[in-house]
C-alpha cells in the first residue's frame, strides 16, 4: 500500500513538473519523422495482465515490422530524436501515466514482450510476474550498455535469449525478494544521478 501511494504521489508531481518538457519533447519527436509522438506496445504486466505500455517514440513509424524486437547497436531504425532520448533515457518518461494507471510502478522488473515472458522458467515467472513492472530497476541500471553488447553478438536474439535474459531473469528475482520502499528509494537516486551524468 505504501509502495502504491509514493508511486501516486511522485507520478504525479513528476508529470506535472515535467509536463513542459515532454510536450517539447513530443512536438521534437513530430518535428523530425512522420508518426506519433508515442510509441504504444502490448507488455506484460503484473499477474500476467497484458497492457500498452507507453514511450515516446524513437524509431520510424511501423518500426517493428521493419526489424527484430531487440535493438542492437545503432539501428538503423531509429530517428535522430530518438538517438538522444534514448541515450539519456528521457523516451521512458511517459510511463508516468502507465503509474499512475496501476499498470506499473516507478520501480521493478522491467516489462517484457509476451513472446519473451513464455519463455520465462515457471519459477521465475510467477516472482517476476507477482508483481508491478517498473520504468527503472537495478537491472536496467546494471545493463545500461544492452544494445551495444547484443551489436558485438554473432546472433543478437539468440545471445539476448540465452544469456542477457537469463542473467536479467535473476537479478530481477533478487530485487524482487528484498525490495522494500527503501531499496526503491535508492534505485530512483541511482536512475536520477545517471539520467544527470547523461
Amino acid at each position: 500500500m505504501a509502495k502504491r501511494a509514493f508511486d501516486i504521489v511522485f507520478a504525479g508531481l513528476g508529470l506535472l513538473l515535467l509536463s513542459p518538457l515532454l510536450l517539447a519533447f513530443a512536438l521534437w519527436v513530430r518535428l523530425d519523422s512522420p508518426g506519433p509522438a508515442l510509441f504504444r506496445q502490448e507488455r506484460v504486466g503484473r499477474f500476467g495482465r497484458t497492457f500498452r505500455i507507453h514511450k515516446f517514440r524513437t524509431m520510424v513509424d511501423g518500426a517493428p515490422a521493419l526489424g527484430p524486437d531487440i535493438t542492437v547497436g545503432a539501428d538503423a531504425r531509429i530517428t535522430h530524436a530518438g538517438a538522444w532520448l534514448r541515450a539519456r533515457k528521457f523516451d521512458e518518461l511517459p510511463q508516468l501515466i502507465d503509474v499512475l494507471a496501476g499498470h506499473m510502478s516507478l520501480v521493478g522488473p522491467r516489462p517484457e514482450l509476451a513472446r519473451y515472458v513464455a519463455l520465462y522458467p515457471d519459477a521465475l515467472r510467477e516472482k517476476l510476474l507477482s508483481v508491478r513492472p517498473g520504468i527503472t530497476d537495478p537491472v536496467s541500471l546494471k545493463m545500461a550498455d544492452e544494445s551495444a553488447r547484443l551489436a558485438r553478438a554473432a546472433d543478437p536474439e539468440r545471445e539476448y535469449v540465452e544469456v542477457l535474459m537469463p542473467a536479467k531473469l535473476r537479478a530481477a528475482a533478487a530485487y524482487v525478494e528484498r525490495a522494500t520502499l527503501w531499496t526503491d528509494m535508492q534505485v530512483i537516486a541511482r536512475t536520477l544521478r545517471m539520467l544527470a551524468s547523461g
